[in-house]
Formats: C-alpha cells, sequence, structure tokens
C-alpha cells in the first residue's frame, strides 16, 4: 500500500499539479509533517508550529498574515508542485519556521511583528534565509537545496530599491556565501553538482560569486553589493 501510495504522489510531481484524490492528500501532508516536525525537534525549537497542505488556496499577504497569528505554515499546492525531493520540502518550510519564530517576539503577544513580517518581508528575508540554513543543516538536510528552491521558484524583478523584497539573484547570492563561510563542506562534496537547477543557479550567478570570490581572496569583512 505504501509503494502504490508513493508511486501515486511521484506521479503527481511529475505532472506538475496535485490532483483531489484524499490518498494523495493525505500522502503529502505526511510527507511535510514528517520534515517539518524533524526540523522543528533536531532544532529543538521551544514553541508550537503545525503543518497544514492546501491544495487549492492561494498565498496572499493576508492568509499570510493569518496564518503566522496562528502559527502555522501552510504549504499550497501552487508551491508543492515544485518539489522534487525531502531536501527541497525542508528548504520550504524551514524558511517559514525562521518566519513564525519572528512572529513570536513583540508586543500584544507578536502581533505587531506578525505584520511586519506579512508587510514588509525585506527587513527580516536576509535573516530568515540564513536561519533557514541553519535549520536545515542540524536537521540532516542539504541546504544547498534552499538554493535550488528558491532559484526554481522565486521570479527575478527589475530592482528591489522600492519593492518588500530582495532581488531572487542577491538573496541566493547571500545564503551561497553564508554556506562558503560557514558550511563549506557542502560545496567541497557537492550532491547538487549534477543538478540542472543548482547548474542553472551557477550559470546565472557568474558575477555574484565573482565577487564573493574576490571577497575571499582579499579576506575583506566588508558586506558584498550583489547584483
Amino acid at each position: 500500500m505504501k509503494k502504490i501510495i508513493y508511486i501515486l504522489l511521484i506521479m503527481s510531481i511529475m505532472c506538475g499539479s496535485i490532483n483531489a484524490n484524499p490518498v494523495e492528500i493525505n500522502a503529502i501532508q505526511q510527507r511535510v509533517d514528517n520534515v517539518g516536525t524533524r526540523l522543528l525537534n533536531f532544532n529543538r525549537i521551544p514553541k508550537r508550529i503545525i503543518f497544514t497542505f492546501d491544495k487549492e488556496g492561494k498565498a496572499d499577504w493576508l492568509s499570510k498574515y493569518k496564518a503566522l497569528k496562528r502559527r502555522q505554515i501552510i504549504v499550497y499546492g501552487e508551491q508543492y508542485q515544485f518539489i522534487q525531493s525531502d531536501d527541497e520540502i525542508a528548504a520550504m518550510l524551514a524558511r517559514e519556521i525562521a518566519t513564525v519564530m519572528k512572529s513570536y517576539s513583540g508586543m500584544w503577544g507578536g502581533t505587531i511583528d506578525a505584520i511586519q513580517v506579512a508587510l514588509s518581508s525585506k527587513k527580516f528575508e536576509t535573516v530568515a534565509d540564513k536561519r533557514a540554513v541553519d535549520y536545515m543543516v542540524k536537521a540532516g538536510y542539504n541546504p544547498l537545496a534552499l538554493i535550488v528552491y528558491i532559484n526554481k521558484t522565486c521570479p527575478q524583478k527589475r530592482q528591489d530599491v522600492i519593492a518588500r523584497h530582495n532581488l531572487t539573484s542577491k538573496r541566493l547570492a547571500r545564503i551561497y556565501e553564508y554556506i562558503t563561510y560557514k558550511y563549506p563542506e557542502y560545496l567541497q562534496d557537492n550532491e547538487y553538482i549534477n543538478n540542472q537547477y543548482y547548474q542553472n543557479f551557477l550559470l546565472n550567478s557568474v558575477e555574484n560569486r565573482r565577487m564573493l570570490e574576490e571577497k575571499i581572496k582579499t579576506n575583506s569583512a566588508k558586506e558584498v553589493d550583489y547584483e
């Protein structure tokens, strides 16, 4: 039975859609719960966070704010269709766990911070990305999957001067830099080197990685102005 469920799950991912089959929905929910709970336990997260798979829902500011208030991480079908491994699920969930943990602090039981996180995500984005890397490593997941997941799912805007989010290319460059300095073993023994999505990241980040190499070579402590 488990083998049948797994085959149905893989078929739905390969087709790029999530069908309404209750067996498949249950299998996806179980997979999300397993990875999410592993992240919580291995990182000794002291707060309650739950995970919910929502096939039909859409991610927007209001739904994100409501979920943050409930300390609930919602995985939407439109997000899950890009997932190809547990590492990538961990990347998606670790990023959201970092955001939810921020909402636990601050005034009125975290309500103010929940609004700030939902509205002004650019302010917290870089910190949350780095924290997600830490969460993944502690739980035994490959942090390069965060680069792969973001590279597949986040579009590139023209600029980020007046935007609520950093340019995706900047996010990826900062994540790559963080892994380079803190977890270099994942780059030295790179399981993702033949992954086509990681290869695409290497292709579109040549200039940013060149700037990082220059920073390392000169032993500079200055923040790189990535493009």
